[in-house]
């Protein structure tokens, strides 16, 4: 893949790096045999938990924004990034819901955890979107917050708002205030590179193809097609 300037960075769901319980080793262990395998650039996992006490949660969760909880992530990340062999890439999770005893906002939650870790940012501009409309925050105000100088690149998804809740559904077309939002982070600095995700419901190709010049065009990138 990479002879042919192909690219494949394998995106973790599973390690729970924000759990209290260390990241199990075999775990990590098999991302970075995968990487290695696929000669990836990068890898990227989340900042969630997932799992607790042998529980799985089935989905990403929160993790609250505490200083107890930023020395357990980082701990995690650490020892994550002791068996890679490649940079280390944290995706923010579009949150459903807030823990009570927060006790810092998601800026400086974010930019103190890749202070202390070394990683990278993923940022999903959706995600951004979607917790902007959960929490009735700014997501420019984020964008204008963050260590933007930190992103290894962007993932851009679509989503459906029900009930007074964004829910990031990777299923629908992406809404314009999701592009608006690129082209705001794209104004203060462009990343290396934008990514569609979509997991489902997958239109007829010209229809895909256009989604994605849609992207490329709120990110000032030449059209696909």
């Amino acid at each position: 893949l990479r002879a042919r300037g192909i690219a494949v960075v394998p995106h973790g769901t599973r390690l729970s790096l924000g759990g209290a319980e260390p990241v199990e080793p075999a775990r990590v262990a098999h991302l970075a045999a995968l990487a290695r395998t696929l000669q990836a650039p990068m890898v990227s996992e989340h900042i969630a938990c997932v799992r607790a006490g042998g529980i799985e949660a089935g989905h990403l969760l929160p993790v609250p924004r505490t200083r107890e909880a930023i020395d357990a992530l980082v701990a995690n990340i650490d020892r994550t990034q002791a068996e890679l062999c490649v940079p280390l890439a944290l995706e923010p999770i579009a949150a459903l819901f807030d823990w009570p005893d927060d006790e810092l906002d998601e800026a400086d939650f974010l930019t103190e955890i890749l202070d202390r870790s070394g990683a990278w940012l993923l940022l999903d501009i959706a995600n951004v979107y979607a917790n902007a409309v959960n929490r009735g925050t700014d997501p420019v105000a984020l964008l204008d917050r963050l260590p933007l100088e930190r992103v290894a690149y962007v993932h851009v998804a679509g989503g459906r708002e029900s009930d007074g809740v964004y829910h990031d559904t990777h299923t629908d077309p992406i809404g314009e205030p999701v592009l608006a939002l690129l082209r705001e982070l794209c104004a203060r600095r462009r990343p290396p590179a934008v990514m569609l995700e979509r997991d489902g419901n997958y239109p007829p190709a010209a229809q895909l193809r256009a989604e994605l010049d849609r992207i490329a065009a709120a990110a000032g990138c030449p059209a696909t097609t």
